[in-house]
């Protein structure tokens, strides 16, 4: 029988959820903010593949590194540094004379960003439940929402694109003032430290995490989940127009209800989540994003696409926060923080790499190929969790150490039994 976790103090709910706030909204500023950039620059438009090419070496790059060294740095100093550094490099943005320097400063908001995504993502799976940590995901995509609000306003009020990314710099910096203040409580808040902990913490060498399948199991699953997710998002609006005949106008706000649909479904699912179980809700989604795929493959009206999307989209939702807080279910609670940064750095490898492969795919063949693609990345991603789940450890392997607050002890979550989904 497992232990309950503890209720998370509010407070610290409350900066989790202002901080995935803010990791969305840098990514959704340069969108509209480009245009101005590039003629500040004098660069050609497709000069922005600099400025994304470097964030995601930074993201990568901390997200992986993050998940490695939690346990020594601590969840909130390694918070407090990460969004310090992403305001300081926002500044550069603003103050940037030439594109090499925003370049620069795209890789340090990068570096900032992939280790407050790892970081929060791993002590989220041991400290929050269902509910908690599908609506810290749907804050994420609030935040995205917010930035291109931010930028745009900037713009209709005459003023430069600079100051878009000045406030959004200055709101970094209060919460990175906030993390720093917190530092104890987030120790406190850590799951080794509330008495939530069913079983002794480990000290486990990095090979044996390396070596565990699951391990690349679940990033294999997660790089293929996110994959799903941008590509239906990135490609619905040329299926609908070239490849349905739906009018641009409605194919937008019908891409806008996917991305609507995801929001909503992370906000309805970490509730029901919570009542029956991680594990059965994950196996729901897997199944619906699979019907939502074949949706789109069969050739037929519009509003049938349209249905998928929406389907898609629902079913996804808790797809990406229930993967992530069942990974000590799977690799082991000793193993789980190393594991998450990982999994999270495969995910923006995902987001690139298969949405630009799907793009040269439709290219060469016809948009209609994306429904039959999303097909095949939604049965190999049940195939994936299927398989890890059955090889799940449900406990940590090694020698057991006491857990110090923050150090080499420290782990993202108590172990507890797949049977409650927890």
């Amino acid at each position: 029988m497992s232990t309950a976790p503890a209720r998370p103090r509010a407070s610290l709910l409350l900066l989790a959820y202002l901080a995935f706030v803010s990791l969305g909204l840098p990514d959704s500023l340069l969108g509209v903010g480009w245009p101005s950039i590039r003629g500040d620059f004098d660069v050609p438009t497709e000069a922005v593949g600099l400025v994304l090419t470097a964030g995601t070496v930074g993201y990568l790059t901390s997200s992986v590194l993050a998940g490695f060294t939690l346990a020594r740095v601590g969840v909130g100093a390694l918070l407090a540094g990460s969004t310090l550094l992403a305001s300081l490099a926002l500044t550069g943005y603003a103050l940037s004379p030439v594109l090499a320097v925003l370049v620069g400063c795209a890789l340090l908001v990068g570096l900032g960003s992939g280790a407050v995504d790892s970081g929060l993502n791993a002590y989220a799976a041991g400290a929050f439940g269902p509910r908690h940590m599908n609506w810290l995901h749907a804050f994420f995509g609030l935040g995205v929402a917010i930035g291109p609000l931010i930028m745009t306003g900037v713009l209709s009020a005459g003023l430069s694109w600079r100051w878009g990314y000045g406030i959004v710099a200055a709101t970094q910096l209060a919460l990175a003032t906030a993390f720093a203040l917190t530092v104890r409580a987030w120790r406190r808040g850590s799951p080794a430290t509330t008495g939530a902990a069913t079983s002794p913490v480990v000290r486990v060498p990095i090979r044996a995490t390396l070596r565990l399948p699951a391990v690349w199991s679940g990033t294999l699953a997660f790089a293929l989940y996110v994959a799903i997710e941008v590509s239906a998002g990135l490609w619905a609006f040329l299926l609908l127009t070239e490849g349905r005949g739906v009018s641009a106008t409605v194919a937008g706000g019908c891409v806008s209800a996917y991305w609507g649909s995801l929001f909503v479904g992370r906000v309805v699912q970490g509730v029901v989540a919570e009542r029956l179980g991680a594990g059965l809700v994950l196996r729901v989604s897997l199944v619906g994003m699979a019907v939502g795929a074949a949706l789109i493959a069969v050739p037929g009206p519009a509003a049938l696409a349209v249905l998928g999307l929406v389907v898609v989209g629902f079913a996804a939702a808790p797809v990406f926060p229930l993967l992530t807080l069942t990974t000590a279910d799977r690799v082991g609670a000793a193993h789980a923080d190393r594991a998450i940064g990982l999994q999270v750095g495969a995910s923006g490898i995902g987001a690139a790499l298969v949405p630009a492969g799907l793009g040269v795919l439709i290219g060469n063949t016809s948009v209609q190929v994306l429904g039959s693609a999303l097909v095949v990345l939604a049965l190999a991603l049940i195939a994936l969790y299927e398989w890890g789940a059955r090889r799940s450890t449900g406990r940590p392997t090694g020698r057991p150490v006491p857990a110090q607050p923050g150090g080499e002890g420290q782990t993202s979550g108590p172990v507890r039994p797949v049977v409650d989904g927890r």
